[in-house]
């Protein structure tokens, strides 16, 4: 039992958001589907299971990176386009979290809370077996045009990250302030 928890505690305190990804191999898609197998276990109030996750394959990939460069074009000029769109494209998985709506705030908050807690098991595991992850919200998951790509109702469903998956190429360093500094002890 005592390894179990030092392994837990070492996935944890180890795992870093991967900005950079090898080109090969992509991670096989059964410790993708297992990953997912452990994210359900998060807890969620009243067992809602409101997560949703979707793969995402080449052609849907690239009508996201599409749309991606367009935004950016739009932003910041083309100048920058092609190294955008070419980054993306280079990335090796991705994968799309999205939680049920409820019209009950509270029920709306557990249950996005619920889904952030099924990214980090799922964050955990992957990185358990050495898949990386970055969890990105940008500005291309917030556009209706992204919910028409993936077939996804935005009245039904928002979403909660755009996961983007592989093999680190680097890891950063980790530059977390310390626990004690955000603890307010209370009487």
């Amino acid at each position: 039992m005592t390894t179990n928890i030092i392994a837990i505690a070492d996935v944890i305190h180890q795992r870093r958001t991967i900005h950079n990804f090898k080109a090969d191999p992509k991670p096989p898609a059964a410790e993708i589907i297992r990953a997912i197998d452990l994210a359900v276990c998060a807890p969620n109030h009243h067992g809602t299971e409101p997560w949703r996750f979707y793969l995402i394959g080449e052609a849907s990939k690239e009508k996201i990176c599409l749309l991606n460069a367009e935004l950016h074009g739009a932003a910041r000029g083309d100048k920058s386009v092609q190294a955008k769109l070419d980054r993306w494209r280079e990335i090796p998985g991705w994968l799309l979290l999205t939680c049920a709506k409820s019209a009950n705030d509270i029920r709306a908050s557990e249950d996005y809370a619920a889904c952030c807690c099924a990214a980090q098991n799922l964050m955990l595991y992957l990185w358990s077996v050495g898949i990386g992850m970055k969890w990105t919200t940008g500005a291309v998951t917030r556009e209706a045009k992204f919910y028409d790509i993936l077939g996804i109702d935005p009245n039904a469903e928002t979403v909660v990250g755009l996961f983007w998956y592989g093999y680190p190429a680097e890891v950063p360093p980790g530059n977390r302030k310390p626990a004690g500094d955000k603890i307010v002890q209370l009487s």
